[in-house]
């Protein structure tokens, strides 16, 4: 059987879709459970019941800080060894993205998992196209961002979750492989153009300073996301080199039309009032 964990989370739950699918039977973990999902929690090690489980995809545990987060993921793991679990997936991050402020967690993660005896695959995912539009900002003339004209190549939500599925569909064909799964390049201006609004570009010292004060952030979120818009911006994001296209089989997700769609829905109603009749055929 198949244990996703976190799947009440975006990708997790997206991960159990395409499972759903492919017809094949999977369940869900997660700290507070509904329906057939097994109750998970990282931070109660006895809660961590992995009986009968053979493949676990151990989607990371991210929303914390670095200690927290590998401490989460240690006990997941001697929770597999523990229990009989024979492989592990890890959704890990980029490799173009060593220099992100979460980049530790996830490269500390990967060496526990090498190292639990279990056989493993690492999936290193490129940052959401999802994610790139959230983070631009609406002011009254159009959009906002700090990544000057640098480009990400952001990758849709939904095309990380079908690649993890055919990996976790037939694991022993995927062991000991790192997979970087990155998508097309996409910039501020591609998404303000698709949104038919002009782009304003700010310096890396003003979107801090608006993050550090924005109270609905945790400590640890601001540098992260400062971390996100420098390397953007001075081009550590752009690299194009990707195993998701030989997983998929299939073109990839047009991540300039996720990211736009990300945006609208963060769209004030005042601007989106004024908007072009014409604009609404985007989304």
């Amino acid at each position: 059987m198949i244990l996703v964990t976190g799947s009440n989370g975006q990708l997790a739950s997206l991960i159990l879709q395409e499972l759903a699918a492919r017809q094949v039977p999977a369940v869900g973990g997660s700290r507070t459970p509904t329906g057939r999902q097994r109750r998970l929690d990282f931070d109660e090690p006895s809660s961590i019941d992995l009986t009968g489980v053979s493949t676990l995809v151990l989607v990371s545990a991210g929303y914390a800080e670095d200690d927290q987060v590998i401490a989460r993921h240690r006990e997941a793991l001697a929770a597999a060894a523990r229990d009989g679990v024979e492989h592990v997936i890890y959704t890990s991050l980029t490799g173009s993205g060593d220099h992100l402020g979460f980049a530790l967690a996830h490269r500390a993660t990967e060496q526990l998992v090498e190292r639990s005896g279990l056989a493993w695959t690492i999936l290193r995912n490129g940052l959401y196209a999802e994610l790139f539009g959230a983070l631009l900002t609406w002011t009254t003339d159009g959009v906002q961002s700090a990544f000057g004209q640098g480009a990400l190549c952001a990758v849709a939500r939904e095309d990380l979750a079908a690649a993890a599925a055919i990996v976790a569909s037939a694991p022993a064909e995927h062991a000991g492989r790192i997979y970087d799964l990155v998508g097309d390049p996409v910039t501020a201006e591609d998404v303000a153009r698709r949104l038919g609004v002009p782009h304003e570009n700010i310096g890396l010292a003003a979107y801090r300073a608006r993050l550090l004060a924005d109270q609905n952030l945790q400590p640890f979120q601001a540098p992260m996301l400062a971390s996100i818009a420098s390397s953007i911006r001075h081009g550590f994001l752009s690299s194009t080199g990707s195993d998701l296209g030989q997983l998929l089989g299939r073109p990839f997700t047009d991540p300039v039309a996720v990211a736009a769609a990300s945006a609208a829905g963060n769209r004030p109603a005042e601007a989106a009032a004024h908007e072009e009749p014409q604009e609404a055929e985007v989304f």
